[in-house]
């Protein structure tokens, strides 16, 4: 009688597993999908992100909009509501990327579910993939209902060339990009999850107040202008104002231009700096967990 040995299979090598893994993007774009449906199951948030720029318009519109208030150089002016439009779509942008991330990743970690996916094969990469995808839909679909409110309830009228639209896109994918990628950076700061609200909060409502969201750009004070043009809402809300004023309204800007490359210099360079101190500062535990 003849007896068979068992054959043992060595163990796959680290090279090997990693081979039968689907790729860092295919794992981002997944994660992509699976942040939406995170998203869309917290219904409060999805009031307010998208309901906040819409009742923000309202308001400007309604205190500012009276009879005769217009905004821009003699023969060429606009209704507030055409003005402060290029404001709020802005402002949403900053809401759905930096704020957002910024505080839901500081309480994830808070909360142990960034120590769980640690122990999962999912790069960090993918996991900022899968976030920065879930703005950019997100933030596509604030800022469409936004536009179509402005232009069906308050008669804004919408750029009607191919150019400023294409200004549009350039803009809106940057600054969104970079606000996302900075909000992972700095969700980091926030020692807690408790405290992220606290600490998030604040730095946002003071770029809108100095970056020519809430008030005319052009008639704060010099040393804000200043302080405003260090940071990207600043550049992401004049190159919006671009696309959605007449071209005579660059002359009340500070610079007398709409300094399109200068805003994409800026955008760019917080895009790259967001990820580098983004891969260099992220963490899975938190600050008391090792």
């Amino acid at each position: 009688m003849t007896t068979t040995t068992p054959t043992t299979r060595p163990a796959p090598t680290t090279a090997a597993r990693a081979a039968r893994l689907p790729s860092p993007l295919a794992l981002g774009l997944w994660r992509t999908q699976h942040e939406l449906r995170l998203f869309v199951r917290e219904r409060d948030a999805v009031v307010f992100v998208f309901a906040y720029p819409v009742v923000m318009l309202a308001i400007f519109a309604t205190v500012f909009g009276g009879p005769g208030e217009v905004y821009g150089p003699p023969g060429d002016e606009v209704p507030f509501s055409q003005y402060f439009l290029p404001g709020m779509v802005a402002t949403g942008v900053v809401l759905t990327s930096f704020q957002s991330l910024a505080m839901s990743i500081a309480v994830e970690r808070d909360e142990g579910g960034l120590k769980r996916l640690r122990g999962t094969p999912l790069p960090v990469s993918s996991y900022v993939l899968g976030k920065v995808g879930q703005v950019l839909v997100v933030s596509l679909a604030q800022t469409a209902l936004l536009l179509a409110v402005a232009a069906l309830v308050y008669d804004v009228p919408l750029p009607d060339d191919a150019g400023r639209w294409l200004t549009f896109a350039w803009v809106w994918a940057l600054g969104t990009a970079a606000g996302a990628v900075c909000g992972v950076a700095f969700s980091s700061v926030p020692r807690t999850g408790r405290s992220a609200q606290a600490v998030v909060t604040p730095v946002v409502l003071v770029l809108q107040f100095v970056s020519g969201v809430f008030f005319m750009f052009h008639v704060l004070p010099g040393w804000m202008q200043t302080v405003a043009s260090f940071f990207p809402l600043k550049w992401l809300a004049q190159g919006m104002r671009s696309v959605f004023l007449p071209d005579a309204a660059r002359a009340v800007e500070p610079s007398g231009s709409w300094q399109h490359g200068t805003t994409a210099l800026v955008l760019v360079a917080y895009l790259v700096v967001g990820l580098v101190v983004a891969a260099r500062t992220f963490r899975w535990r938190r600050h008391d967990d090792g």
